[in-house]
Protein backbone atom coordinates (compact mmCIF):
# COMPACT_ATOMS: atom_id res chain seq x y z
CA UNK A 1 0.00 0.00 0.00
CA UNK A 2 2.75 2.43 0.95
CA UNK A 3 4.58 1.87 -2.34
CA UNK A 4 1.38 2.49 -4.27
CA UNK A 5 0.59 5.59 -2.21
CA UNK A 6 3.99 7.15 -2.83
CA UNK A 7 4.05 6.07 -6.47
CA UNK A 8 0.63 7.63 -7.03
CA UNK A 9 1.73 10.76 -5.16
CA UNK A 10 4.78 11.09 -7.42
CA UNK A 11 2.63 10.81 -10.55
CA UNK A 12 0.11 13.27 -9.09
CA UNK A 13 2.90 15.68 -8.17
CA UNK A 14 4.40 15.47 -11.68
CA UNK A 15 1.02 16.07 -13.35
CA UNK A 16 0.27 18.96 -10.99
CA UNK A 17 3.62 20.61 -11.75
CA UNK A 18 3.14 20.04 -15.47
CA UNK A 19 -0.32 21.63 -15.28
CA UNK A 20 1.04 24.65 -13.37
CA UNK A 21 3.79 25.18 -15.93
CA UNK A 22 1.31 24.93 -18.82
CA UNK A 23 -1.07 27.35 -17.10
CA UNK A 24 1.77 29.80 -16.53
CA UNK A 25 2.72 29.84 -20.20
CA UNK A 26 -0.90 30.01 -21.34
CA UNK A 27 -1.54 33.00 -19.07
CA UNK A 28 1.63 34.67 -20.31
CA UNK A 29 0.35 34.42 -23.89
CA UNK A 30 -3.26 35.29 -23.10
CA UNK A 31 -4.70 38.68 -23.89
CA UNK A 32 -5.57 40.85 -20.87
CA UNK A 33 -9.29 40.52 -21.68
CA UNK A 34 -9.09 36.76 -21.15
CA UNK A 35 -7.98 37.30 -17.56
CA UNK A 36 -11.11 39.21 -16.56
CA UNK A 37 -13.31 36.94 -14.52
CA UNK A 38 -16.93 37.56 -13.61
CA UNK A 39 -17.43 38.75 -10.07
CA UNK A 40 -18.90 36.24 -7.67
CA UNK A 41 -22.21 37.18 -6.13
CA UNK A 42 -23.29 36.78 -2.54
CA UNK A 43 -21.56 37.94 0.62
CA UNK A 44 -21.30 34.47 2.16
CA UNK A 45 -19.69 33.06 -0.95
CA UNK A 46 -17.21 35.93 -1.02
CA UNK A 47 -16.34 35.37 2.65
CA UNK A 48 -15.80 31.64 2.12
CA UNK A 49 -13.74 32.34 -1.00
CA UNK A 50 -11.65 34.92 0.86
CA UNK A 51 -11.12 32.51 3.78
CA UNK A 52 -10.10 29.69 1.41
CA UNK A 53 -7.68 31.91 -0.53
CA UNK A 54 -6.00 33.03 2.72
CA UNK A 55 -5.23 29.43 3.75
CA UNK A 56 -1.80 27.97 3.12
CA UNK A 57 -1.47 24.98 0.80
CA UNK A 58 -1.03 22.77 3.86
CA UNK A 59 -4.19 24.06 5.49
CA UNK A 60 -6.14 23.50 2.27
CA UNK A 61 -4.85 19.94 2.11
CA UNK A 62 -5.71 19.22 5.73
CA UNK A 63 -9.17 20.75 5.32
CA UNK A 64 -10.07 17.82 3.07
CA UNK A 65 -8.74 15.32 5.59
CA UNK A 66 -10.64 17.05 8.40
CA UNK A 67 -13.83 17.03 6.31
CA UNK A 68 -13.43 13.28 5.72
CA UNK A 69 -12.92 12.68 9.46
CA UNK A 70 -15.96 14.79 10.38
CA UNK A 71 -18.07 12.96 7.77
CA UNK A 72 -17.06 9.55 9.17
CA UNK A 73 -17.66 10.84 12.71
CA UNK A 74 -21.20 11.84 11.69
CA UNK A 75 -21.79 8.42 10.11
CA UNK A 76 -21.04 6.84 13.49
CA UNK A 77 -24.01 8.80 14.87
CA UNK A 78 -26.50 7.23 12.43
CA UNK A 79 -28.02 4.06 13.93
CA UNK A 80 -28.57 2.51 10.49
CA UNK A 81 -24.87 2.80 9.67
CA UNK A 82 -23.51 1.07 12.79
CA UNK A 83 -23.07 -2.34 11.14
CA UNK A 84 -21.19 -0.89 8.17
CA UNK A 85 -19.10 1.30 10.44
CA UNK A 86 -18.08 -1.60 12.68
CA UNK A 87 -17.25 -3.75 9.65
CA UNK A 88 -15.22 -1.25 7.64
CA UNK A 89 -14.17 1.57 9.98
CA UNK A 90 -12.77 -0.39 12.92
CA UNK A 91 -9.61 -2.46 12.90
CA UNK A 92 -10.10 -6.02 14.07
CA UNK A 93 -7.74 -8.86 13.11
CA UNK A 94 -10.55 -11.42 13.51
CA UNK A 95 -12.81 -9.63 11.03
CA UNK A 96 -13.51 -10.96 7.52
CA UNK A 97 -12.65 -7.55 6.08
CA UNK A 98 -8.99 -6.97 6.92
CA UNK A 99 -7.57 -4.71 4.23
CA UNK A 100 -10.10 -1.90 3.75
CA UNK A 101 -10.45 -1.23 7.51
CA UNK A 102 -6.68 -0.71 7.67
CA UNK A 103 -7.19 2.42 5.57
CA UNK A 104 -10.73 3.44 6.53
CA UNK A 105 -10.15 3.23 10.29
CA UNK A 106 -7.59 6.02 9.83
CA UNK A 107 -10.53 8.40 9.40
CA UNK A 108 -12.62 6.95 12.22
CA UNK A 109 -13.12 8.56 15.62
CA UNK A 110 -15.89 7.77 18.07
CA UNK A 111 -15.15 10.49 20.62
CA UNK A 112 -15.61 14.16 19.68
CA UNK A 113 -12.72 15.15 21.96
CA UNK A 114 -10.38 12.59 20.37
CA UNK A 115 -11.27 13.73 16.87
CA UNK A 116 -10.99 17.43 17.75
CA UNK A 117 -7.57 16.94 19.39
CA UNK A 118 -6.24 14.93 16.43
CA UNK A 119 -7.54 17.42 13.88
CA UNK A 120 -6.13 20.37 15.84
CA UNK A 121 -2.68 18.78 15.91
CA UNK A 122 -2.93 17.95 12.20
CA UNK A 123 -3.97 21.54 11.43
CA UNK A 124 -1.19 23.02 13.56
CA UNK A 125 1.70 21.40 11.70
CA UNK A 126 0.11 21.13 8.25
CA UNK A 127 1.64 24.30 6.78
CA UNK A 128 5.22 23.40 7.62
CA UNK A 129 5.04 19.73 6.66
CA UNK A 130 3.22 20.35 3.37
CA UNK A 131 5.71 23.07 2.44
CA UNK A 132 8.46 20.53 3.12
CA UNK A 133 6.94 17.48 1.39
CA UNK A 134 4.32 18.90 -0.93
CA UNK A 135 0.60 18.22 -0.77
CA UNK A 136 0.77 14.94 -2.68
CA UNK A 137 3.58 13.41 -0.62
CA UNK A 138 1.95 14.57 2.62
CA UNK A 139 -1.25 12.70 1.75
CA UNK A 140 0.84 9.61 0.93
CA UNK A 141 2.59 9.89 4.31
CA UNK A 142 -0.75 10.38 6.12
CA UNK A 143 -2.41 7.38 4.48
CA UNK A 144 0.68 5.18 4.78
CA UNK A 145 1.11 6.05 8.46
CA UNK A 146 -2.52 5.11 9.06
CA UNK A 147 -2.21 1.75 7.32
CA UNK A 148 1.14 0.92 8.94
CA UNK A 149 -0.07 1.83 12.43
CA UNK A 150 -3.20 -0.27 11.94
CA UNK A 151 -1.00 -3.18 10.84
CA UNK A 152 1.11 -2.75 13.97
CA UNK A 153 -2.14 -2.75 15.97
CA UNK A 154 -3.11 -6.04 14.28
CA UNK A 155 0.25 -7.56 15.21
CA UNK A 156 -0.04 -6.36 18.82
CA UNK A 157 -3.56 -7.76 19.11
CA UNK A 158 -2.45 -11.10 17.69
CA UNK A 159 0.52 -11.22 20.10
CA UNK A 160 -1.60 -10.42 23.16
CA UNK A 161 -4.64 -12.47 22.09
CA UNK A 162 -6.97 -9.45 22.43
CA UNK A 163 -9.19 -9.39 19.37
CA UNK A 164 -11.56 -6.53 20.14
CA UNK A 165 -12.13 -3.91 17.44
CA UNK A 166 -10.49 -0.51 17.76
CA UNK A 167 -10.91 2.85 16.08
CA UNK A 168 -8.37 5.05 14.44
CA UNK A 169 -4.92 4.29 13.22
Amino acid sequence: FTGSAFGSAAIWQYESLKSRVQTYFEEARADWLDKIRPQKRGDFRKQVNSWWNNLTEGQRTVTGIIAANVFVFCLWRLPGMRRVMFTYFTSDPSSKALCSPMLLSTFSHFSLFHMAANMYVLWSFSSSIVSLLGCEQFIAVYLSAGVISTFVSYVAKMATGRFEPSLGA
